[in-house]
């Protein structure tokens, strides 16, 4: 076996954040009286968030900021009167429930028990402790390393420092990082000097210049590089 420790990113990588996150815009709408809401406006919702997490990404803003400031985007942009650090409140309580597992997710970490396993994520402590510990996956990893209680995030690498000191480890060599993020997860592992691989089922066309070490398209797959038989990224 070639690593002895993983790092997964959560959302998108081993929870599906789609369903989770229209689960939460859903349920908050509804919450709200605007039962069509969800479905009204999710499109410029996740629009407007992508912008806003790729400013955290870059340390222009905060998680504090980001968690209202999506919601008063949103409202202003479509004359909605609502109050959006209430409706932000109730749609964390919501995405807090929403423990749904990628495809394959249960199988492939049962597969891995002999190695390290922990998850390394952007995002609000409260709701990706929530969303781990009721999923099947709450007993699978050694750490949860949480970029709100971290002080910093992906791609920084002062959270993978972090992630080394919790989990008591040094060697670089026998560490990969798994995310679908080219600039999060991606970028973070090669700033810090950890493999990397990218995890894109949907086949996206890498033209961001990052290049991680493996790409694969199924979870499944990542069995073959920790057996030292999967082919690099540019191979």
């Amino acid at each position: 076996m070639k690593y002895d420790v993983i790092l997964f990113d959560a959302d998108d990588t081993l929870f599906d954040y789609g369903m989770a996150e229209g689960h939460a815009l859903s349920s908050a709408f509804l919450y709200f009286g605007m039962p069509t809401g969800a479905e009204d406006y999710k499109a410029s919702y996740k629009e407007i968030n992508q912008v806003l997490w790729r400013d955290l990404e870059l340390g222009r803003i905060t998680s504090e900021v980001l968690r209202v400031e999506r919601f008063n985007r949103l409202f202003a942009a479509h004359q909605l009167e609502l109050d959006a650090q209430e409706f932000s409140a109730a749609y964390l309580r919501f995405l807090s429930e929403g423990a749904f597992l990628i495809e394959g997710a249960a199988e492939l970490c049962g597969e891995l028990s002999h190695c390290r396993l922990a998850i390394i994520t952007n995002g609000i402590k409260d709701v990706q402790t929530s969303r781990i510990q009721g999923s099947p996956l709450c007993e699978t990893f050694e750490q949860i390393i949480i970029s709100e209680e971290a002080g910093c995030q992906k791609p920084e690498t002062g959270i993978f420092e972090y992630a080394f000191a919790k989990l008591g480890i040094s060697d670089k060599d026998k560490v990969l990082i798994v995310g679908d993020s080219l600039t999060s997860d991606i970028q973070g592992g090669i700033n810090y000097g950890i493999d990397t691989c990218w995890f894109n089922p949907l086949g996206k066309v890498n033209e961001s210049g990052i290049q991680p070490k493996y790409e694969i398209s199924s979870l499944s797959e990542l069995l073959d590089i920790a057996g030292q038989k999967h082919k690099p990224a540019n191979a």
